[in-house]
């Protein structure tokens, strides 16, 4: 991996971060980030205050793709996962998918269960064929 892919993984590894913590919290990404005593980089910001704006076309996309698997069933870490991948995929200068959906199934292999990469390349794939992209 190069130098910017290995800084654009940590950066997305962080905004997961953030993200969860904002969910557990029931808080606004933007507070979460706006109280760290230490900003985070560019592009943790971009991913986790995109993520927060798309998030409703995110959970509809998962939903209509994660076949028999209601929203409130997918463990939180793997549906951040998918909305911060959705988030990226619809942003304007958004990487190739196939970059975005392989680190997509890395941080579910390193941070949910065993089952996670798969259901999360599996539901992606789906939403990526919706959206055409």
């Amino acid at each position: 991996m190069s130098s910017l892919g290995d800084e654009r993984h940590r950066s997305r590894e962080r905004a997961l971060e953030l993200l969860y913590e904002s969910a557990i919290k029931d808080r606004p990404v933007s507070v979460v980030i706006d109280e760290l005593p230490i900003q985070p980089d560019e592009f943790t910001v971009f991913i986790a205050t995109s993520t927060e704006e798309h998030r409703a076309q995110a959970q509809q996309l998962i939903s209509d793709n994660a076949i028999e698997w209601p929203l409130e069933r997918i463990a939180l870490v793997d549906r951040l996962v998918m909305e911060m991948t959705i988030a990226e995929l619809l942003s304007p200068d958004a990487p190739p998918k196939a970059v975005v959906m392989n680190e997509a199934v890395e941080i579910a292999r390193t941070y949910s269960g065993d089952d996670a990469p798969s259901f999360v390349n599996g539901v992606l794939a789906a939403v990526v064929d919706e959206l055409g992209l």
